[in-house]
């Protein structure tokens, strides 16, 4: 359920009208729900505790959607923070999350990023390979603290709705074989500088099957068989991510209440291990849009129409990225027949198309049209490509509406550089 909705014959955004916000805060803009985010979340939670899983860390994966609004609207409702970089961790500070439920993963930690992280205090550093597991040790017994660490495991499991976001397979790059992560995990037990809580996976993303992930649980719950019988402790498994969005065009991912009967069936028996999550895109997907203006219909000769938007790949990266389906509403719909269109953004590249041949109301100069289900990947992936300023962020609650990132000027991206001295 999201909470974009046609009141009136105009699409809102809970009670604001996105007419609105375009005319104030102009095209484009990204626009999003903290009713959608938080209902998303507590839904989650919910299934996940009735399923008997108590007091599980849900750690909301950063790196879809960075705004420190959005994530102080999570926070509010007990979100943690799944975070790959020391920039991340910032922003979940700065949102007001706690330090002990933040989780650093990511295959390329740098010393000064791990440095950071001991001193901020996060729950734990996902290790994805041995070498990360010296420099943690290192850099935590240089500061004179034992860093809290679990091992990434790479199960072998396929999964995800794109070969670009699947990550359980062994030629990905992701964490360790099951055969490394118990050798590294009692190597890790006798280390002065790291402290091991537990194992860790993450197979992919826009999963829409349980199938692959109970598969990837049962591998990990094996695992901490085997640990726990060669008298090692584990106290968190973190199971990852991964759960789908209910993209307009894709398979409908699993109910939370389903998946989470599958971890508890999965996990039956280990009741004294808390479960970590790091879900994003389940999150925060359908509670965002991205807003443009038609610029003008390029009617070819022979039948092609170009529907020209305000909007770029810069802006949504992951119809070009991915080939992403999102699904395109006029904002204020008008009557007739229905045209088919290539939609189409003003880069000069031929990349620079987010679908061909959609079937949608007519349109013309000036009508706004809503990338639905823009909340996830969207704002977080833009760039400032062709020079183009970054899309403004404005998240609405109920009858108001605050810009929680602004477009930058032209005259503020060049501040941004300086001369070299010879020039």
């Amino acid at each position: 359920m999201n909470h974009f909705e046609l009141q009136g014959g105009e699409l809102h955004c809970e009670d604001v009208a996105l007419a609105r916000i375009a005319s104030e805060v102009g095209t484009p803009v990204y626009v999003y729900s903290s009713a959608t985010l938080q209902r998303h979340f507590t839904v989650l939670r919910d299934a996940l505790t009735s399923a008997g899983l108590k007091d599980p860390l849900i750690a909301f994966a950063v790196k879809a959607n960075s705004n420190v609004a959005v994530l102080r609207t999570l926070a509010a409702v007990g979100a943690g923070a799944d975070v790959v970089s020391e920039g991340e961790i910032r922003r979940a500070l700065a949102a007001g999350i706690p330090a002990k439920r933040i989780v650093f993963s990511g295959v390329g930690k740098t010393e000064a990023e791990v440095a950071y992280a001991l001193e901020a205090g996060v729950a734990e550093i996902n290790l994805e390979s041995e070498p990360e597991l010296h420099l943690v040790n290192a850099v935590a017994s240089r500061m004179g603290k034992r860093a809290a660490v679990a091992i990434r495991v790479n199960p072998d499991v396929e999964a995800g709705g794109h070969a670009k976001i699947s990550t359980g397979k062994a030629e990905n790059k992701f964490g360790v074989s099951l055969a490394e992560a118990e050798r590294l995990y009692a190597n890790a037990s006798n280390m002065a500088g790291v402290r091991p809580v537990g194992v860790a996976c993450h197979i992919g993303s826009q999963i829409t099957d349980l199938a692959p992930l109970e598969a990837a649980f049962t591998k990990m719950r094996r695992l901490v068989e085997r640990l726990r019988g060669e008298g090692l402790s584990i106290e968190r498994l973190d199971l990852g991510g991964g759960l789908g969005a209910p993209y307009f065009n894709a398979p409908t991912p699993p109910a939370p209440a389903d998946y989470a009967a599958m971890i508890a069936r999965t996990m039956t028996g280990l009741s004294d291990i808390q479960f970590a999550f790091e879900p994003g895109r389940m999150i925060a997907a359908n509670a965002g849009v991205l807003v443009a203006r038609v610029l003008h219909v390029n009617a070819r000769p022979e039948g092609r129409k170009f529907l020209v938007l305000d909007a770029a790949m810069n802006d949504l990266l992951r119809p070009a990225m991915y080939d992403a389906f999102h699904d395109i509403r006029p904002v204020t719909p008008r009557a007739g027949e229905p045209v088919t269109y290539d939609v189409v953004g003003p880069i000069c590249e031929t990349g620079d198309t987010f679908t061909r041949d959609r079937t949608l109301p007519p349109l013309q100069a000036g009508d706004l049209i809503a990338f639905m289900t823009a909340g996830a990947y969207g704002a977080a992936m833009s760039s400032e490509y062709n020079s183009r300023p970054l899309v403004p962020e404005v998240l609405v609650k109920g009858e108001r509406y605050a810009v929680v990132r602004p477009r930058p000027s032209y005259d503020d991206m060049l501040a941004r550089e300086a001369a070299a001295p010879w020039l």
